[in-house]
């Protein structure tokens, strides 16, 4: 039997950022099958690594910042494919592409490698299907806030000597955000029963709680909040998808750093 470890990241990494990049190189070149073949391809290899850890670990690797990242660089190739396969943006592969270099590099030089050993409030049934759950929202968040930002600069995006005409993707992004915040509530209602198993109770406002429960609301406004009567999305709600999106990095990394969490917070075993 094959024995994965951190020691084979690198080369699992280079082979299916290779793939991925290929698949973006593919979609610029209107290869669609190719496009689709290589990103799938990139994916599945990274995924084989993830699987191919988790029995070795003997645990799901998700205790650590780095695991966590490491689900992370996963999904955000998933979330371009999704994106490109339904609505056939160039970009996304590329974006999500090098978004996904960005946290495997970080996994490279600082992977938070722990033993197989888990805590007893992570021994949970719920705790893998938390974190997955979550780790795959903030993909989709992240992509409906890339295409957020891309309509907010409208006109100063040129893609081979033309303007990027921001309206056209007002439907990808509500779209997304829909999908992204239906997992994010399946993702607080996994983490509800998690607590009431570990700790016993569902909610105690723990400043990672706290963050989950504003970010939440911030996504929530966001699809109340009309369109335009032509159709189009309104920049403010542009601008409130950025908001709601650098509070998820807070929610996820972020809260770590901050004295109250780090005082009394029961999620502080992340960087421990």
């Amino acid at each position: 039997m094959i024995h994965i470890s951190w020691d084979n990241f690198l080369a699992f990494a280079l082979i299916s950022v290779a793939l991925w990049a290929l698949g973006a190189y593919c979609a610029w070149r209107d290869s669609r099958k190719a496009a689709l073949t290589s990103t799938i391809a990139g994916i599945a290899v990274f995924m084989a690594f993830i699987v191919g850890l988790w029995i070795s670990l003997e645990r799901p690797p998700l205790r650590t910042m780095g695991e966590t990242r490491l689900w992370y660089a996963f999904f955000l190739p998933v979330a371009g494919l999704a994106v490109y396969s339904r609505w056939r943006y160039k970009w996304i592969l590329s974006f999500s592409t090098l978004m996904s270099i960005v946290f495997i590099c970080v996994n490279i030089f600082k992977p938070d490698i722990h033993n197989k050993t888990l805590m007893p409030a992570l021994q949970s049934p719920w705790f893998a299907p938390h974190v997955i759950v979550y780790m795959f929202c903030y993909a989709i968040m992240g992509a409906a806030t890339l295409m957020a930002i891309a309509a907010l600069l409208g006109d100063k995006i040129k893609i081979k000597g033309k303007s990027f005409d921001g309206s056209l993707i007002q439907h990808p992004v509500n779209n997304l955000v829909n999908i992204g915040l239906a997992f994010m509530t399946l993702g607080m209602l996994m983490g509800a029963l998690w607590a009431k198993e570990a700790w016993g109770h569902y909610w105690a406002w723990d400043p990672k709680e706290t963050w989950a429960a504003a970010t939440w609301l911030l996504y929530l406004a966001y699809i109340h909040i009309g369109n335009a009567p032509q159709g189009t999305i309104p920049r403010k709600k542009y601008y409130l998808l950025i908001v709601a999106f650098l509070c998820l990095q807070m929610c996820w990394w972020g809260i770590n750093y901050l004295p109250s969490a780090q005082a009394g917070s029961v999620h502080t075993y992340s960087i421990s």
